[in-house]
């Protein structure tokens, strides 16, 4: 006769342990297995009692519970994680044809030593999904751990994220009782178990489980549409918002992410016998609740292998997750052991590529795309096609010139690659269509390439390359209205209104607020990107006219923080001129470039009232910086920001501009290596390049002079292997002195 199960008086702890258990199980069925074996209001009620059970007594309140998979406070930020057993990457191999099995096959065997006539080798074979690398960890069945694959050394700790998966078991599966559905009556006490028939204590003592966290192609697009109604923005790729989800500092927000896992393999493991292949190890994974993909199988040999890549390739578009390979392992773990690692990639796997997805559509018309650093991006407006896991409607053309590669123009049939989470692109023309000499162009728009510069074949070089009949790239920028330009050498067209532009908004404020700019601590991406989106800044000279009580009302904007920023600002109104000008984000105009036009004109209105042969007279600037410079300053809109800055109090000593010869490191190449006692790496080279240094990042037969602090590493040898003059800060001081 089977023992009840039940017995009088029961203890709130054995009723929220049977209903943690009897949830775990319906979580299984219904995540995992997609078949649920009660209705969601009958599931409802369970969780519920566990909810009022665990508020009456908070003691019984437990990691594994699943009440506390809608739980967690917003983090500051991922904490570092190192992995104990390094999360290392597999070789890929690029030959998506039959030969890519075969090459793998044959390395194994000769790495093996085994004659041709040895028996094939037995693998196991497995989908390579696309979407972010997880590894979890149990302790005794509860999952306490979760972080991402990072360098493969340190990932970032996204446990708080990874509970909100309903897929992913806060404890390792267990046996129930028999009355499953229903709560054991008032009074009852339960025994449970492994599925084996051993006790919660025989889980092992640390199994860390290695897997995917990916979103199902109907999952994505639903979230979409629900971003549509809302009248959102919408995610570009499943892949790239799966990860985006796992690493949200609110798990509230990845709780609302439709997010999936599936089980590969292992990491740190003590206390339990793993299995002798890893087939039998996918399946124990399995035996414990965690969910493992069933499109796998057991190949003998090459041949195997090729079989499983053609069926799966069959299948591709009909998976309900994008995939972009597989993976091939050898079976046995003892012959793993023995092939081991080359590099860090072990000779025991490899993922098999497909080719990239392509499908046919038709061209309806090209946009103009700005990004955020003024690139003009010509962009195909598509007939909306599936192909790489989504509905694509828009794909880059790249440049002007690789479209007259290409050849399209609107109204043709053209081939669309979308591959990974690569942007879509038009890769080819499928129609011909009646095209015109590209001399034609040349006398038309002014498009044209240099000689030399002509992409593809000698036959189009020499005047025969295809043109965009019914396409010209813009004068003027779309966003901003300003002149459009393409440097001499260069294939891609820029908005020249860098300061002005909407587009490259971010970009510049974020620019403009660096350490080696203005220096304005605390003003980081998002606090940019609120700015920017909520209207608070249209140009730079705004950021200056920011309050307390305006950054105060932003999200995660305390009063302090609000003071310290606005205090920032003020300090950052009194720099250099150098700063200044680096600060701008003209193109080509680095660091280095400002401190030499700094130098050689002394005063911001003589660089900006320059023409170019004046600007080529400043040491180290050439044809294409002093069109850049002219370019920026000619904008009315850029010398309009200029003045607004100054208008609100952003200032820098002026001088006479100096002689270069007058300055007493004029000429001299130093390098810096190590710490210094009393200066910090950019102050000494600051003020060697206001003595007219040029500060090198690498020692060579030019280097002057290696300024050596303490901990100074592979410079220091180098220098006294080419005999160049070493010296500390002191020497350094006093060459600074005369």
């Amino acid at each position: 006769m089977q023992e009840d199960l039940f017995s009088a008086e029961p203890t709130p702890a054995e009723r929220a342990a049977v209903l943690r258990a009897q949830l775990h199980h319906h979580a299984h069925r219904y995540y995992v297995l997609d078949a649920p074996e009660i209705p969601d209001a009958e599931y409802d009620r369970l969780f519920q009692a566990l909810q009022a059970i665990e508020a009456e007594h908070p003691e019984l309140r437990t990691p594994d519970s699943p009440t506390q998979r809608v739980i967690g406070k917003v983090l500051d930020g991922l904490a570092p994680v190192r992995h104990a057993v390094p999360m290392l990457s597999i070789q890929t191999e690029t030959d998506t044809t039959a030969a890519g099995a075969q090459a793998f096959d044959a390395r194994v065997r000769r790495e093996l030593g085994l004659p041709p006539e040895a028996p094939a080798i037995e693998y196991a074979a497995e989908l390579k999904f696309d979407g972010l690398a997880i590894n979890l960890r149990y302790e005794q069945g509860v999952l306490v751990q979760a972080a991402t694959r990072g360098d493969g050394e340190t990932g970032e700790d996204v446990t708080q994220n990874i509970r909100t998966i309903g897929q992913i078991p806060l404890m390792l599966a267990a046996t129930l009782p028999a009355s499953r559905g229903a709560l054991p009556p008032e009074g009852a006490r339960v025994a449970w178990g492994r599925p084996d028939g051993e006790t919660h204590g025989a889980f092992p003592d640390v199994l860390e489980v290695r897997g995917e966290v990916y979103m199902r192609r109907d999952h994505f697009e639903r979230l979409n549409d629900r971003q549509r109604e809302k009248g959102e923005k919408t995610y570009i790729n499943p892949r790239n918002t799966a990860a985006g989800a796992v690493r949200q500092l609110d798990p509230a927000v990845t709780a609302q992410r439709p997010l999936s896992f599936f089980a590969y393999g292992l990491g740190e493991v003590r206390g339990w016998t793993l299995p002798t292949t890893h087939s039998g190890l996918l399946d124990a994974l399995a035996a414990f609740g965690l969910p493992v993909c069933e499109d796998r199988c057991v190949a003998q040999g090459a041949a195997g292998l090729v079989a499983f890549h053609q069926r799966i390739e069959t299948r591709r578009d009909t998976l309900p997750f994008d995939i972009d390979g597989v993976v091939y392992k050898v079976n046995s773990l003892a012959l793993q052991r023995e092939l081991g690692f080359k590099t860090r990639e072990p000779r025991w796997a490899v993922a098999h590529k497909y080719p990239a997805q392509e499908q046919m559509t038709r061209l309806n018309g090209i946009d103009i795309q700005v990004g955020r650093t003024g690139k003009l991006t010509p962009v195909a407006k598509l007939e909306p096609v599936f192909v790489g896991g989504t509905t694509v409607s828009n794909a880059t053309l790249h440049n002007l010139f690789e479209m007259r590669r290409k050849g399209v123009r609107v109204g043709d049939k053209v081939i669309v690659r979308r591959a990974g989470d690569v942007i879509p692109e038009v890769v080819a023309r499928v129609a011909p269509g009646p095209w015109a000499d590209a001399a034609a162009e040349a006398t038309q728009g002014g498009d044209t390439p240099e000689a030399g510069q002509w992409p593809g074949s000698a036959a189009e070089r020499a005047g025969r390359h295809p043109y965009v009949p019914n396409f010209r790239m813009p004068r003027a920028c779309p966003v901003c209205g300003s002149a459009v330009v393409r440097e001499k050498g260069e294939i891609n067209h820029r908005c020249s209104g860098g300061l002005f532009c909407a587009a490259q908004r971010k970009q510049a404020l974020l620019h403009f607020a660096s350490r080696r700019a203005m220096d304005v601590e605390g003003l980081g991406d998002k606090l940019v990107d609120q700015l920017v989106d909520g209207g608070l800044i249209r140009t730079l000279p705004e950021l200056y006219t920011l309050g307390v009580a305006k950054l105060a009302a932003l999200e995660r904007m305390a009063d302090k923080s609000a003071q310290n920023l606005v205090s920032a600002l003020e300090k950052s109104k009194q720099t250099t001129l150098a700063r200044f000008l680096f600060a701008l984000g003209i193109r080509h105009v680095g660091e280095s470039t400002a401190k030499d036009l700094a130098r050689h004109f002394g005063q911001l209105d003589a660089i900006m009232a320059a023409d170019e042969a004046q600007l080529l007279e400043v040491p180290d600037v050439g044809p294409v910086v002093a069109q850049s410079l002219h370019t920026f300053f000619q904008q009315p809109h850029n010398r309009e920001v200029v003045e607004q800055l100054r208008a609100v109090g952003v200032h820098w000593p002026e001088s006479e501009p100096a002689p270069r010869a007058a300055l007493p490191l004029a000429g001299k190449t130093f390098v810096l290596t190590g710490t210094f006692p009393t200066l910090k790496r950019d102050e000494a080279k600051d003020l060697l390049e206001a003595a007219g240094a040029k500060v090198a990042g690498s020692v060579s037969k030019k280097t002057d002079y290696v300024v050596a602090g303490e901990e100074a590493g592979s410079k220091l040898d180098k220098a006294r292997e080419l005999g160049v003059a070493v010296i500390d800060e002191a020497g350094m001081l006093a060459l600074l002195n005369g």
